[in-house]
């Protein structure tokens, strides 16, 4: 290495998974603008991706067919890991990244706090109580299981912790946007790094 940042890197992935309950496909560009086109036949999965992307300034296509005839489970989980997989892919050896990247977000009475190590090390420390079991007609309790997939494909340590807030709604926005600015952070490219691994270990793989 020249100690340089490879600027001309190209931090994109695209990710296609097909199984009997689902068939997912995700473009994913780390270096975006926020840009998305959301379509996993869930609305409020929709408008908190579109957020994610947003807050997190990654460019992202999410097209996801599933059984939502039984319900959101198996989509909103699996649309979780094809996302994971391609963070995953995108960040290649993650050769001068900042890696930690953390986020207090308020959403009106709600306000959460989420934090990131990209270790190569999968875990999810989530503390984000619903006080009730919907918003609409999704199920809340996908939330959780939307960033365990997530997490742990994406191959990030993830701790996710609600401060306050009452409005499910607002919980639920909170925490995706948290997790976008924290993971906005994270992947950024520290100008001080010089291209390299942010690790005394030299690598990031777990």
């Amino acid at each position: 290495m020249d100690g340089s940042l490879n600027q001309g890197v190209m931090r994109r992935a695209e990710i296609a998974r097909a199984t009997s309950e689902t068939d997912i496909r995700v473009t994913l560009d780390l270096d975006g603008s926020g840009q998305a086109e959301v379509a996993t036949g869930i609305g409020f999965l929709d408008h908190m991706l579109t957020a994610l992307a947003r807050h997190a300034l990654l460019d992202l296509s999410v097209a996801a067919k599933g059984d939502l005839h039984i319900d959101d489970h198996h989509t909103t989980e699996d649309v979780g890991i094809v996302l994971g997989q391609a963070v995953r892919a995108a960040l290649g050896d993650k050769r001068g990244i900042r890696r930690f990247g953390q986020s207090l977000l308020p959403m009106d009475e709600a306000l959460a706090e989420a934090a990131i190590d990209i270790s190569g090390r999968p875990f999810l420390a989530w503390s984000v109580p619903f006080q009730r079991p919907k918003i609409g007609s999704f199920d809340t309790e996908l939330v959780e299981e939307f960033f365990r997939a997530f997490a742990f494909n994406a191959g990030i340590t993830l701790h996710v912790t609600l401060k306050a807030g009452t409005n499910a709604h607002h919980v639920a926005e909170a925490c995706f946007k948290a997790v976008a600015r924290a993971l906005r952070m994270a992947v950024e490219q520290d100008p001080r790094a010089g291209g390299a691994i942010p690790s005394t270990k030299g690598s990031l793989e777990g």
